[in-house]
């Protein structure tokens, strides 16, 4: 299935402790580079959520946050120090004593003394084990986003084989009238010449000479690779680096064809050709 690496995906989770929110974007790139950004209370988790993407994801520049927003009160009453209470309570009744007219104890003035109250902690398993659900429901969107971009792509790269196709069609029906102009301007030219000429020696060089002009090895190597590269977009794998290494192969076979050319139809096919090509490469740049 061919996979682009552009996509963008969100998602939230409400629970007892708070909510969690998932933001997820992909651009391409040619290796997975992650970054990842957490909230404290998952900090500790880090490395099975990084481990959690990169099995689900083999290239693209991913940018990953998780967010979370605790409950008013999700971590429960605070505790308070009984002792450190009492005396207080008992300081405060002493001081009183030595005092005309005290006021009174403040209830809220005690609870705010350094030390008196302790907030409760968050059991933070529960909170790991939602982040990794909602981390892989973020995963599930992205993946779908970017197989929908994918098949756009595929479509394309087939509708660019299918135009190759086509020039390179055109240059092998055209092949046998090009052989034959290349052999009679060389014979018109040879006989302008006043020396004797030596027939067999003759037929050697135009065999070489069209050898060196014949262009029908790479005709054949471009359609090797146009079914190579019909292959590989079926495939179920990730086809990014191999599609690189075959649009590097397009290439190569066009920029020979065009130098070997000896014919302007031949010479056109080929810009044609690197035309289609180049705009094969830009597409599968995107692909995973």
């Amino acid at each position: 299935m061919t996979q682009s690496m552009t996509a963008f995906s969100r998602c939230e989770l409400e629970t007892d402790l708070g909510s969690l929110a998932c933001e997820i974007r992909s651009v391409n790139n040619r290796f997975l580079d992650l970054q990842l950004r957490l909230p404290e209370e998952l900090r500790a988790h880090e490395a099975t959520l990084r481990q959690q993407v990169s099995n689900r994801l083999t290239r693209g520049k991913v940018d990953c946050s998780i967010r979370f927003r605790p409950n008013a009160g999700a971590a429960g009453l605070p505790t308070i120090n009984q002792d450190m209470l009492a005396g207080l309570v008992e300081l405060a009744e002493h001081v009183s004593s030595k005092m005309s007219e005290p006021a009174p104890i403040s209830p809220l003035e005690l609870l705010r003394w350094p030390g008196v109250t302790a907030e409760t902690k968050l059991d933070l398993e529960p909170l790991a084990g939602h982040a990794t659900a909602l981390l892989d429901q973020g995963l599930d969107q992205l993946i779908q986003g970017r197989l929908s971009e994918g098949g756009r792509l595929r479509d394309m790269l087939l509708e660019r084989c299918d135009g190759v196709a086509e020039k390179v069609a055109q240059v092998k029906t055209t092949l046998p009238e090009v052989h034959e102009h290349i052999r009679k301007r060389i014979v018109e030219k040879l006989e302008k010449l006043t020396q004797d000429i030596d027939q067999e020696r003759l037929e050697q060089e135009l065999v070489i000479l069209a050898q060196k002009m014949d262009v029908a090895e790479e005709l054949d190597r471009l359609e090797s690779h146009l079914t190579e590269m019909r292959q590989v977009l079926d495939s179920k794998e990730p086809i990014g680096r191999r599609l690189d290494f075959l649009i590097q192969e397009f290439n190569r076979e066009a920029n020979t064809l065009s130098s070997k050319s000896q014919d302007i139809r031949t010479t056109q096919a080929a810009v044609d050709i690197k035309v289609l090509v180049e705009q094969m490469r830009e597409q599968a740049q995107n692909i995973e």
